[in-house]
């Protein structure tokens, strides 16, 4: 019997066996599901809590995501560049002790000096208070750490399984209400704990021996890649949780949770590049053929992310109504600004790939730090002059001139 695979099936099972496209489809199912998490549980905060609780509970919550990546020191890239052809159990080991040891050590100084960071968050004196802040701390840093492994082994799907764990935060947020902002919190820190114990779990039956162990052959090797990508990974992540701070100390706990709210539905297009870069990076470091695979990602990228962004701007006064009418008067306009920033991100996105592939951080830092000094140095500006909206702009101006930027060095290096 001769059978044959219709041609569009046969499509469809040569993009299904494509390393790039499967790692990129659980990566962006991953950011889907988080997403789609995420928005259902602030919604539900925003209506059982009030908005200073809201506005408390970001600001925490962006504190403990900031202390994690001042404490991955680069080593959460190095996973992905060395894990090919290295012994994975020993990186692993190493970076989970280098990285949850620090977070801790960070999460100690951030509360014995919570007066001068942030005043707002002075419940975290309550020795109790601190103490699951600290436990929350260490779930989140290994929790991310993990995540950054299923996908240097081409296994996103447990990425994928792992984030529907961490949206078991929803189902805290009501047995948490009479805790105010600590219970906000909580849901979340809670879903970590659980969402590492299952990772554990996969990592085991994916051939992973996790102990206790240094190699200092690991670190030194990735000494130089890892030193540059934490300075650049600073300069791109660390404006997410350092905006609703200054927000918060500089127009209060409201305009902190209208901004939050609006930045974590706009997330949803920034999902989108990041996704794509990340598989690209990761085909890349498997020795992918890389101005084919660039292509192929922007095309990815630009194809989803321009009709998701129409959509979203038209949509924008509608998807924050749902959160609430008070949202929607004090985001809507936060939130379209940022939509025509995601743009600017996913040509950024890939270009940092590319470095990261060819193992030149310089570039990336440089080019991260331009845009995050002009994003948080817009930003505190244009709020004084704006209000909330006045971040969003930030947003446009940064990663526009970055953009640019890109398009010169692109240029130089005779890409195009």
């Amino acid at each position: 019997m001769n059978l044959q695979i219709p041609k569009n099936k046969s499509k469809m099972l040569h993009h299904l066996r494509d390393p790039l496209f499967n790692n990129s489809l659980f990566i962006m199912l991953t950011s889907i599901t988080s997403a789609g998490f995420g928005f259902i549980f602030w919604m539900l905060a925003a209506k059982l809590y009030s908005p200073q609780d809201v506005g408390i509970a970001t600001a925490l919550i962006s504190s403990m995501a900031l202390l994690v990546l001042l404490s991955r020191f680069g080593l959460d890239f190095s996973i992905i560049r060395f894990f090919p052809g290295n012994d994975k159990s020993r990186i692993f080991s190493t970076s989970a002790l280098i990285t949850t040891f620090f977070a801790v050590v960070f999460g100690v100084i951030f509360i014995a000096g919570v007066d001068i960071f942030s005043p707002e968050l002075h419940l975290l004196k309550s020795p109790q208070n601190a103490a699951f802040f600290l436990i929350f701390l260490a779930a989140n840093s290994l929790t991310t750490l993990t995540a950054i492994s299923f996908i240097a082994i081409r296994k996103a799907a447990f990425q994928f399984l792992q984030s529907i764990i961490v949206g078991s935060r929803i189902l805290f947020l009501i047995p948490l209400i009479a805790l105010g902002a600590i219970g906000i919190f909580g849901a979340v820190g809670i879903s970590f704990v659980l969402a590492f114990a299952a990772a554990l779990v996969l990592l085991v039956r994916s051939g992973f021996r996790v102990r206790a162990v240094i190699d200092r052959g690991f670190l030194n090797d990735a000494f130089h890649f890892s030193a540059g990508n934490y300075l650049a990974g600073l300069f791109i992540t660390a404006p997410t949780m350092i905006l609703p701070i200054l927000v918060l100390n500089t127009l209060g706990a409201e305009e902190a949770a209208y901004y939050y709210i609006a930045y974590a539905i706009a997330a949803l297009l920034f999902m989108i590049p990041n996704a794509i870069s990340m598989s690209l990076f990761v085909e890349g470091s498997h020795g992918e053929a890389l101005k084919r695979t660039v292509v192929k990602s922007l095309v990815v990228i630009f194809s989803l992310l321009v009709p998701a962004a129409a959509l979203l701007y038209v949509c924008s006064g509608w998807v924050l109504g749902v959160v609430g009418a008070d949202y929607a008067a004090g985001g809507v306009e936060v939130l379209r600004v940022m939509v025509v920033a995601s743009l600017f991100v996913g040509v950024n996105y890939v270009y940092f790939a590319i470095k990261r592939v060819q193992k030149n951080v310089k570039g990336i830092v440089i080019l991260n730090g331009v845009i995050f000094g002009l994003l948080v140095g817009f930003g505190y500006l244009f709020m004084t002059m704006f209000g909330g909206v006045g971040v969003g702009y930030a947003w446009v101006v940064a990663n526009g001139v970055g953009c640019v930027c890109v398009g010169v060095m692109v240029w130089r290096e005779g890409w195009v």
